[in-house]
């Protein structure tokens, strides 16, 4: 049997060659190096597609308010930021914000479109002629009240109300009365600040 001696041989030998086993194992790491990086790829263009969507959304339907001073506590206190969403259709007990004298507002949605709102002496809300269940209120008080009760909404307006009833001024004073469509900035939708509040506002 020849033995190849000379260290610059330039002639290969069966025993020069790699396995199959070993051959198979790099053409597997070729293959997930090219797989991996078409998925990394692939990947941050939908992250990136993703944040675009997000931000534009955020632009166009969503406002993050900081509250600098509260009306609506205990719900909401001097501190919090939340988002809100841009939507024509509140019900009673929504939080909204909206513009008054270029300053923007938190107060609540008491009563809508035609309905009828009195209040007693005692602070008690009723609409259509039933009291309205408002767990929310810190303190019931009839407040700084000059309209003149009952009052029936106006079309395509709102009757809102802070939940710090003694302190707030709202719709119960002809200097807000109630608000229209176009003051609206959207109804408040998620606690993003502080961290233990984080959630849907309710």
């Amino acid at each position: 049997m020849r033995m190849a001696t000379n260290k610059n041989k330039d002639y290969v030998t069966i025993s020069d060659l790699p396995s199959i086993s070993i051959m198979s194992e790099e053409l597997d790491k070729i293959r997930y190096k090219e797989w991996y990086l078409e998925t990394l790829k692939n990947t941050i263009f939908t992250l990136v597609t993703v944040a675009a969507l997000a931000v534009l959304i955020a632009m166009l339907w969503l406002l993050v308010l900081h509250i600098y001073v509260s009306s609506v506590s205990p719900t909401l206190e001097a501190g919090d930021m939340v988002a809100t969403v841009k939507t024509n259709t509140l019900s009673t007990g929504d939080m909204v914000a909206f513009y008054y004298n270029n300053k923007v507002l938190v107060k609540r949605v008491v009563a809508t479109s035609g309905q009828w709102v009195n209040i007693d002496e005692q602070g008690n809300v009723y609409v259509n002629g039933k009291t309205l269940d408002e767990p929310y209120v810190k303190d019931k008080a009839y407040g700084q009240t000059d309209i003149k009760l009952p009052y029936q909404v106006p079309e395509g307006q709102y009757f809102v109300m802070g939940d710090h009833r003694s302190v707030s001024i709202d719709s119960r004073n002809t200097a807000i009365g109630s608000i229209g469509e176009e003051q609206l900035v959207g109804k408040l939708t998620f606690w993003i600040w502080p961290f233990h509040k984080m959630g849907v506002i309710k």
